[in-house]
């Protein structure tokens, strides 16, 4: 990492253009069943891993304790003064505050995720979305400096990140880029886990298609991963499930593409990697929405690998409010 600047717009005692140069650097990423660590030097180097398991059934507190003890064993030398999170849920940079989550940790919604974690670590913490943190490397590599990205994580759910112009887009409350949350005419009546229905992760997601072939077939599936086999031996039911689901994604892709106007499209999460007969579906879809000036964009796989969320996160200490220990709330 090289020295940052906070840009100081509601950080918690950060006055704006104040310059800090950094030895250090901790990038944390909360996951609902694993919290993964690293220690980067400031030319971005990894120093330290660590990873353990995310007491998401314990509460926000024991949440905040173990990332706090993360930060600890990823640092016990206390070379860093700053320290980036990744979190799942709905996350506002500004306030520091969790807006919003599903019940995957339990109690998460409305959690003091900055100011908590300040003071447990010590550190000044700037915290944002997990997705929208992963998305930051990715915006970073676009040769140009203002280039605009789309990003789409579909796994579990379907997450998303929007950069334009260089800037990523937070919104209000932190919501912005929860792309599974579009209406989607696929799994229209579909009810969604957060209480609206027809929304695209209900169809798109992992669960979404094998929820999907579940109503085909009227038989149980354990997993995505059987629905895939089955595709790929020709299994019609299993073939629609997957190609629904990602033609509902490519469509709504397409779509947000025409509207945002990005460089690059970029799609990750690990529903993509079950084969081509999901990336041909979600791109043929996707190609079928483009207006004229965009045709030749075509959706693309992370640039970065395991470590994404976690620079994205050490990343956000240079872009985002920073929020500091003992600061009164």
């Amino acid at each position: 990492m090289s020295s940052v600047r906070s840009t100081g717009n509601g950080s918690a005692g950060t006055g704006p253009g104040t310059a800090v140069t950094r030895a250090a650097v901790i990038g944390l990423d909360l996951g609902g069943t694993k919290i993964a660590a690293a220690l980067f030097a400031e030319d971005g180097t990894v120093l330290a891993r660590h990873t353990r398991p995310t007491p998401a059934r314990d509460g926000a507190a024991a949440v905040l304790d173990a990332l706090a003890a993360a930060a600890a064993e990823v640092d016990p030398g206390r070379r860093a003064t700053v320290l980036g999170i990744a979190a799942a849920g709905v996350v506002d940079p500004r306030s520091g505050m969790v807006t919003s989550a599903t019940d995957s940790i339990s109690g998460w919604a409305g959690t003091a995720l900055a100011a908590g974690l300040a003071d447990r670590t010590g550190l000044a913490v700037a915290c944002d979305n997990d997705v929208r943190a992963t998305a930051g490397p990715e915006l970073a590599a676009l040769p140009d400096r203002h280039g605009s990205l789309l990003f789409a994580a579909v796994g579990t759910g379907v997450g998303g990140a929007l950069a334009v112009d260089g800037r990523m887009l937070h919104g209000a409350a932190g919501i912005a880029g929860h792309l599974g949350h579009l209406p989607s005419a696929e799994a229209a009546g579909l009810p969604c886990t957060c209480g609206a229905t027809g929304h695209l992760e209900v169809i798109a997601s992992g669960p979404g298609i094998t929820a999907h072939y579940e109503r085909l077939t009227g038989a149980p599936v354990d997993r995505l991963e059987t629905v895939a086999a089955r595709a790929a031996d020709g299994e019609r039911a299993a073939v629609h499930a997957v190609t629904t689901g990602a033609a509902a994604a490519g469509r709504v892709l397409g779509g947000l593409a025409n509207a945002l106007g990005p460089d690059r499209v970029v799609v990750g999460g690990g529903v993509p990697r079950i084969g081509a007969l999901y990336g041909d579906a979600l791109a043929a879809a996707f190609a079928a929405e483009l207006m004229p000036p965009l045709r030749g964009l075509v959706p693309e796989p992370p640039l970065f690998g395991h470590d994404a969320a976690v620079l994205g996160a050490a990343a956000l200490t240079s872009t985002l409010p920073l929020h500091h220990p003992g600061v009164p709330r």
